[in-house]
């Protein structure tokens, strides 16, 4: 990915977000380290979305061990280079299948937060809608020599648009969502921004009956728990008919599946996940490409983990062939290994140089002062090396930081002597989310 200036507003979000430990959306590229080998399998996994194909993928790691990073970055990559990305964390109320509404929460956070290049924020739906008429107008206007008030210019529009969505009408629940966008053309064409709302209301999933969306629409359907899944894969064809690359989604937090407490409840998420891995692995989908973040125990807990489904335990399980030093990049599940020292030490000065800039300071720290301090931080106790997370050390590290930009004349390595670091308690065994790493 490429490195842009560091401007304000970047730093801000950087600095802001590295202080309250939660994972930046944007600025990423300006701290990334390491990764580069689960980077290019991801590269490879574009390329396939790309070409019309799909992909899945997990990305497994502890918490604070860069998971929702790389995930973040990952996502900053796809809109680089031309996909729409949509992304949403896994919650109580927000599942894959579930009643009352869980399903389809999670398709409209997705929505919420569809993103491209030029909108990374969020909130893209509008903008891509538009901005396809837009080029449609004006190739129309290029081809024909017509200009938009000319009588049939909005004819010779709508049958291109009518051309892009037959493309997904055959799809299952097709012809409604191509009903909805002609719907939506109809009401930017006569300025009825009421049709328009309409719409995209029911693009993004909020009607709640079926007699209201064909009040509005003329449609018989409505997105709902249980058909949602099929919309995300009509709206990556149709990302891919207007000139993106395809949609990239991205879910994380899915520990959270393996706590819902009904055991039925739980398998039926299992059984959706499972879908979507297929629909991927046998070429039932095109142009979409599937993350999913989560723990080693959200994968591998006998109980109550994907590894409690045999069909999930042979899709994922690692192969006998695999050495404990070698890693299949074109296996389903992608594992995150801890940074090693070198990494960690230049993660922490990007981190300070960027934190510097922010508030204009002089200062640089030297590699040796952020090698004691990591040294500090872990108290010197064996196997706190592989305990503390990147995560965990950021945190301490952007304390540092914050009392030195306060304190002038402070320095990292008077403020290591002044503190007490202890490495922080290591879960029991009577703690069910306790994670081991032998």
């Amino acid at each position: 990915m490429s490195q842009p200036k560091l401007t304000k507003r970047v730093s801000t979000a950087l600095v802001n977000a590295l202080s309250a430990g939660v994972v930046p959306r944007v600025g990423l590229e300006h701290i990334a380290v390491g990764r580069e080998k689960e980077i290019a399998a991801i590269q490879q996994d574009f390329e396939h979305v790309a070409n019309g194909g799909a992909a899945f993928r997990f990305v497994i790691g502890r918490y604070g061990a860069g998971k929702s990073f790389t995930l973040q970055l990952i996502r900053n990559l796809a809109m680089e280079q031309g996909f729409v990305v949509a992304d949403a964390d896994i919650t109580p109320d927000r599942r894959l299948v579930g009643s009352q509404g869980a399903g389809v929460a999670t398709y409209r956070e997705l929505m919420r937060n569809l993103a491209t290049k030029s909108r990374p924020e969020g909130g893209a739906l509008t903008l891509i809608l538009e901005r396809w008429i837009a080029a449609i107008q004006a190739q129309v206007a290029q081809d024909t020599g017509m200009k938009p008030s000319d009588e049939g210019f909005d004819q010779q529009v709508e049958a291109q648009i009518r051309l892009v969505t037959q493309d997904v009408a055959d799809l299952v629940n097709g012809f409604d969502f191509a009903t909805v966008i002609i719907a939506y053309w109809t009401g930017y064409r006569s300025n009825d921004e009421a049709k328009k709302e309409s719409a995209m209301r029911w693009l993004r999933g909020e009607f709640s009956t079926k007699t209201e969306a064909k009040a509005a629409l003329g449609v018989r359907v409505i997105i709902d728990d249980d058909s949602w899944y099929d919309y995300v894969k009509l709206i990556a064809r149709f990302a891919a008919d207007i000139d993106y690359k395809g949609l990239i989604i991205i879910l994380d937090e899915v520990i959270h599946l393996s706590k819902i407490s009904t055991a039925i409840a739980r398998q039926n998420n299992y059984d959706k996940l499972l879908a979507m891995f297929n629909d991927a692995m046998q070429g039932k989908v095109s142009h979409l490409g599937t993350l999913i973040g989560g723990t080693p125990q959200f994968l591998e807990d006998p109980r109550r983990g994907l590894y409690s489904d045999p069909a999930w335990q042979r899709r994922t399980a690692e192969s006998r062939v695999i050495q404990s030093d070698e890693a299949d990049t074109s296996a389903p599940v992608i594992r995150l290994e801890a940074l090693s020292e070198p990494e960690l030490q230049l993660l922490l000065q990007r981190i300070s140089i960027v934190f510097f800039s922010h508030y204009e300071m002089r200062k640089q720290l030297t590699s040796t002062e952020i090698s004691t301090f990591i040294s500090a931080v872990r108290g010197g106790k064996v196997g706190s090396e592989t305990r503390l997370t990147p995560g965990e050390i950021i945190r301490d590290f952007m304390t540092a930081l914050n009392l030195m930009q306060q304190n002038p004349k402070l320095t990292l390595s008077e403020l290591i002597q002044t503190q007490k670091y202890q490495t922080p308690p290591q879960p029991t065994e009577q703690d069910e989310f306790a994670e081991f790493t032998l």
